[in-house]
């Protein structure tokens, strides 16, 4: 393509009815190489992109009241319906914030618009949820009113360009919910690990492209090609075209083919193992799921990993990185999605991070046991982790019968259970 042509279409990216940012022509314009659109191609980051998008899909988010009496399951309203239950017509929940977390990893932003209508003679208090819609990061601008042209100086605005119709919107801070990476600058815009780690990630990308390649040439290496005499250059061309085409590609691995009189074909060395290909590249794959916070047993790198260090680095997973993802997502979510007069109540949603460290039936069952023997769970309690209905007389906490109040300590010994003189 023509300089000229790259140019024109440049210009039509930028001028058309939103700005195309993905556009080939304009991101060489730009200066900007194709990296950025193939890391996703990374094994490494796409394995560290899976892991923590899967893992908030898999949360389950819960609706309590805080009361004198402790936190309890409160009753479901139209706004927890949306976030625990269908966000909107085509999304689960587990869709909904696998996709927010993949754009907020991917991006270092996500965004979730709540649409929603306020209901009459309750201007600035009660609302109607009509349904939450992740936005896609990259088509959003997050705008500061400084000069309070809006309205509201020193207030965010969210402008969206939708991509598939060219519209654009601008919401409202309160109308959005935005999640970010820990990496921030300004506490208002998170920046992405692969901004960060670009050239340990770009790096890991081209050693994958040169394993694709190696594998496409059949695993052989290059060779040069003697021969006696000399070739104008159409001629070399055409010769080299011939045994490359008769050697390269899996199709060909083992062939025998011959070779004239004056030839000479010889394979030019290429030793991974002296080149430490592999020690580099597994290097460069701790790197990169260091920086995400995910354990090594989690990219499959089982060297120094066994059953049990299994069970504590999936721990340890959950402790150094998901608290804080997870307190992050309930702190936006408390501040956007709850009415004021719930936040007063002491309504709250919160995760249960105890489904990803579910263990195996025997110890469950004994941890379960525990806790009902120790009057911490009722037996409901304990059959409804095990998705067992409830029993009549199953909602009374158990206790050891020889148990005693600590105040109590000593008591037994004296006479009628009394003080020393056998009185209370």
């Amino acid at each position: 393509m023509s300089v000229k042509n790259r140019l024109k279409k440049a210009w039509n990216a930028l001028t058309g009815p939103y700005v195309d940012m993905q556009s080939k022509e304009l991101l060489e314009w730009l200066g900007i190489t194709d990296v950025d659109s193939k890391i996703i191609n990374e094994v490494t980051y796409y394995t560290c992109l899976k892991m923590l998008s899967e893992t908030m899909g898999k949360l389950p988010l819960k609706y309590y009241q805080d009361t004198p009496r402790g936190k309890i399951r409160a009753e479901p309203t139209n706004m927890s319906k949306l976030l625990t239950v269908r966000p909107n017509d085509i999304m689960t929940p587990s869709t909904m914030w696998s996709t927010v977390e993949q754009n907020c990893q991917h991006y270092g932003n996500g965004y979730i618009w709540m649409r929603r209508v306020f209901l009459q003679g309750t201007y600035g208090g009660d609302y109607a949820a009509i349904d939450l819609w992740p936005m896609q990061s990259e088509y959003v601008t997050v705008l500061m009113d400084d000069a309070g042209i809006f309205g509201g100086k020193g207030r965010l605005f969210y402008q969206y360009n939708d991509p598939k119709t060219g519209q654009q919107y601008l919401f409202k801070s309160t109308e959005v919910m935005h999640f970010k990476t820990w990496y921030s600058i300004d506490g208002i815009m998170g920046v992405p690990v692969r901004e960060i780690l670009k050239g340990t990630i770009s790096g890991a990308l081209r050693s994958q492209e040169f394993m694709n390649k190696l594998y496409e040439q059949g695993l052989t290496a290059s060779m040069a090609m003697q021969y006696t005499g000399d070739l104008d250059e159409e001629r070399r061309k055409k010769l080299t075209i011939k045994f490359a085409d008769a050697l390269s590609g899996p199709k060909n691995a083992g062939k025998v083919i011959p070779v004239p009189i004056g030839l000479q074909l010889t394979p030019l060395r290429m030793n991974l193992t002296d080149a430490q290909f592999f020690e580099l590249k597994k290097y460069s794959a701790l790197q990169i799921a260091g920086a995400f916070g995910i354990k090594p047993n989690q990219i499959n790198n089982y060297e120094k990993s066994s059953y049990a260090n299994s069970e504590t680095q999936q721990l340890a997973f959950l402790v150094d990185t998901m608290s804080y993802r997870l307190k992050m997502y309930e702190e936006e979510i408390n501040a956007k999605a709850l009415l004021p007069t719930e936040i007063k109540d002491g309504y709250m949603y919160k995760f249960n991070e105890k489904a990803i460290l579910r263990t195996d039936s025997k110890t469950q069952m004994e941890n379960l046991t525990k806790a009902v023997n120790n009057g911490i769970y009722t037996a409901n309690e304990a059959r409804g982790f095990l998705d067992e209905p409830c029993m009549e007389g199953g909602d009374t906490l158990m206790v050891n019968g020889n148990y005693i109040p600590i105040t109590m300590v000593g008591k037994q010994y004296n006479k009628n259970g009394g003080g020393e003189d056998g009185k209370d």
